[in-house]
This record gives C-alpha cells, sequence and structure tokens, in this order.
C-alpha cells in the first residue's frame, strides 16, 4: 500500500469524523486545507433522488454564480454573418459555421462552452456524437440556442454555470475558487443548489436532495446537511 504524503494524511485527519456540516462550516473547513501550489476549485456534487433515464425525471438548467466561477472560460459559437460579429465583439474565442464544425470533427475542441443561433443547428446537429458526451451540445433550454448571442457569450464569460444529471443522479459543477473570501463562496453555493432545487422534476418522487459533498480540487470531501444548503 502505498505511503500516504504529509499534506494528504493531514487532510484526512482534519476531515475526520466531519459531516452533515453547515455551508459556512464546510467551506472554512475545505479552505484551510486547500494549500495545492495552484489555486483550487471548490466543487459541489449533489446526488438526486431521481432516474435521468426518464424523461420525466431529468434535471438539468443554467444558472448565474453572484461571484462568478473564478475560471476563464473559453466560448465557441456558431454563427454566420452580423450573429458572427456580434459573439466577436461580445469577446467569443472562436466564432464560425462550417468551417468551426471542421474543426471540431477534426477533434480540435479548445472551449469549454459551445453556443449556436437557431438556423445554426443544422451544421451543429451533425456534432452531436462529439459535443454530447462532453456536454457541450447547445440547448435552448439552457439558453445556449440563441438569437441574442452577446448576451449568451457575456453570461457565460461571466460565471454561468451550466448542470445536468449524470448516470445515477448525480449533479457536479466548480462554484468558485479556493482564493474566494468564505462568504463569496457560500453564496455562490446557495445559489446553485437553490437552482438545482428549482429545477426538480415532475416525476421526481421522495426525497429529490439525498447527499450533498463540498471538496476542493485536491481535498476530502464532506458532507453538507441538506436542509442547511437549501434555502427559499
Amino acid at each position: 500500500m502505498a505511503k500516504l504524503g504529509k499534506r494528504t494524511t493531514a487532510a484526512r485527519e482534519a476531515f475526520a469524523g466531519k459531516e452533515n456540516m453547515t455551508v459556512e462550516e464546510a467551506v472554512a473547513l475545505i479552505k484551510g486545507n486547500a494549500n495545492a501550489k495552484f489555486d483550487e476549485t471548490i466543487e459541489i456534487a449533489m446526488n438526486l433522488g431521481i432516474d435521468p433515464r426518464h424523461a420525466d425525471q431529468m434535471v438539468r438548467g443554467v444558472v448565474g454564480l453572484p461571484n462568478g466561477t473564478g475560471k476563464d472560460v473559453r466560448v465557441a459559437v456558431f454563427a454566420r454573418g452580423p450573429k458572427a460579429d456580434e459573439a466577436t465583439a461580445a469577446g467569443a474565442d472562436v466564432v464560425g459555421a462550417e468551417d468551426l464544425m471542421e474543426i471540431v470533427q477534426g477533434g480540435k475542441i479548445d472551449f469549454d462552452r459551445c453556443i449556436a443561433t437557431p438556423d445554426m443547428m443544422p451544421v451543429v446537429g451533425r456534432l452531436g456524437k462529439v459535443l454530447g458526451p462532453r456536454n457541450l451540445m447547445p440547448n435552448p433550454k439552457v439558453g445556449t440556442v440563441t438569437m441574442d448571442v452577446a448576451a449568451a457569450v457575456k453570461a457565460a464569460k461571466g460565471g454561468e454555470v451550466q448542470f445536468k444529471a449524470e448516470k445515477g443522479g448525480v449533479v457536479h459543477a466548480g462554484v468558485g475558487k479556493a482564493s474566494f473570501d468564505e462568504a463569496k463562496l457560500v453564496e455562490n453555493i446557495r445559489a446553485f443548489v437553490g437552482a438545482v432545487a428549482k429545477a426538480k422534476p415532475a416525476g421526481a418522487k421522495g426525497a429529490y436532495m439525498t447527499k450533498i459533498a463540498l471538496s476542493s480540487t485536491m481535498g476530502p470531501g464532506v458532507t453538507v446537511a441538506v436542509d442547511n444548503a437549501v434555502t427559499e
């Protein structure tokens, strides 16, 4: 069995026996032990009482985190003519039509968010097998298929986070950086949890949120009391 390093051992000891904490307590604990050589991402994972294989139990949505994510989001936009110009002016990193489709088909995907105007969807649709598994496929339900490409680009760059239940009913996302103030992280976490709560599908039965855990990129996780994380 591999010997654990001093940092890992210390972190595990600090987290031992800690569970069902308040959001504030969990954030303080995680920030206090996020001592990697880079600015770690604070991550949330939520176990939901759903079966995403059923359409009426699927959970997906988007939320603008009040304090941003701390991440430099690269945005690609499928658009032509004036809309392509609008996307570029708004700060999109990659803009194109069939030419961009060919780049993506060739395996080059150097963006984190993909936006498209409605008229481009027949082109983008050919990339379903490439973009779908990466959760990059534009979707009108989360505002990434739109004629207002400028607003969509600015939202993506400004801290908007998409979420989608994966197999097993787990939703996860980055909600800030370890360098953020505790209060800002708490605000972001509550905003994310609130958005997932509002996205409860009609087909969900029984307990909807069954477990919420927080962690940093390199640190252990800690569970948060669901009733504390959910606010009206």
